[in-house]
């Protein structure tokens, strides 16, 4: 297998492929093009270590192994048993198939997935004598996915997803993942060296993202990857690459970024978070409501996610929230505000129409971003 020029996918929430696909195009991967689920691209292996130390929005860097239609449990088997795995997997490999299928004849992923580990065995089998396969060794994630008859196998560079950065440990009500805070920096009107603030600022996720970003700090700084152990890992040219990784970032860059929540216990948490983060003193929390909030000096945005008001009990309170996220607004002249939510009557609640709106999806929550210019 040519390890200096492979198909790869950077796998993305539903919406955001378009973001990720920018970025891949930033740190300079080649023929870049976003599709459903995730941007495709080319690149070397550690062009693949790169991209998961640095992708702030992707879910995982994974490599594209082989492709074709099956329609048929015997194609698939014959598909996957084409593959010349006796120059991927050594001798102890844990071989971990996992699967997914949708529109396709093949809809079973566990019999997609028994079939595609047996054809993977029976391939070994033929190519090197052996009939005993310990499995004792390193994990190689390998995934079959069926989409509209066509089959796709592929190799999990990243492990555990890249929104596991490390620095969450504990968790409040209706965590925020990373990369998709990571997503709604990115899409918001704030930059780097702007003021930000976040009124219902929870334990912290979008503001250790911003600073992230405003300190040039890669999101994968100090996690390890499943990459990290295969045979065909170049240890020399990725520890470099974290070298440089470490080197860019730069804390004194991070200035102006702060946020505020009426419950105490959840600001405890934040705080922590920041420690872990490696942004102690970098990120100002203060415990006051939304309705007090006051701030003084240069305008800057509001980046928040407030509640949703998912159950009935809790529908009133939260749109009272949004009514106080407007007065808000009009109390700090100048400032912009960007806030996601899946309530369809944010707007009506907030008293004014967002000037630019965008689909997103938190989890299985189909949400807007809604920005207040």
């Amino acid at each position: 297998m040519n390890f200096t020029d492979m198909t790869m996918l950077a796998t993305a929430a539903f919406g955001l492929e378009g973001v990720v696909a920018a970025e891949l195009k930033r740190l300079g991967m080649k023929d870049v093009r976003g599709e459903i689920g995730g941007a495709r691209f080319r690149g070397s292996i550690t062009d693949a270590f790169l991209c998961n130390l640095r992708l702030r929005c992707a879910d995982r860097v994974l490599i594209v192994l082989a492709e074709r239609e099956c329609r048929t449990f015997e194609e698939l088997f014959q598909f996957v048993k084409a593959f010349e795995w006796e120059h991927l997997l050594p001798h102890d490999a844990k071989i971990n198939v996992s699967g997914k299928c949708a529109r396709s004849q093949l809809m079973s992923i566990r019999d997609c997935q028994a079939i595609t580990k047996k054809a993977i065995i029976e391939r070994l089998k033929n190519k090197t004598g052996r009939s005993l396969f310990p499995e004792t060794g390193t994990p190689y994630p390998i995934e079959i996915g069926l989409h509209q008859d066509v089959a796709r196998l592929t190799l999990d560079t990243s492990g555990e997803a890249l929104n596991r950065r490390g620095y969450r440990t504990w968790n409040g009500e209706a965590p925020l993942r990373e990369t998709l805070a990571a997503t709604l920096v990115e899409l918001s009107t704030w930059r780097p060296g702007m003021r930000l603030h976040d009124p219902c600022c929870g334990t912290g996720t979008l503001l250790i993202e911003a600073a992230f970003r405003q300190g040039h700090r890669a999101p994968g700084l100090t996690r390890h990857f499943a990459m990290e152990q295969f045979g065909f890992y170049p240890q020399k040219e990725c520890e470099e690459l974290r070298r440089q990784c470490r080197f860019d970032f730069e804390p004194d860059r991070i200035h102006d970024i702060s946020g505020s929540d009426i419950d105490p216990g959840t600001l405890d948490l934040a705080s922590r978070h920041v420690k872990q983060a490696g942004l102690a003193g970098k990120i100002e929390l203060t415990n006051v409501s939304l309705q007090q909030l006051q701030l003084t000096g240069e305008p800057g945005v509001f980046l928040c996610n407030p509640p949703y008001g998912e159950r009935l009990s809790d529908r009133n309170s939260c749109q009272k929230l949004y009514r106080e996220m407007h007065k808000l607004l009009q109390r700090h002249p100048g400032w912009s505000l960007c806030a996601i939510s899946s309530d369809p009557m944010f707007e009506r609640a907030f008293g004014k129409k967002a000037d630019k709106k965008r689909r997103l999806y938190n989890g299985r929550l189909e949400c807007e971003f809604l920005i207040y210019k």
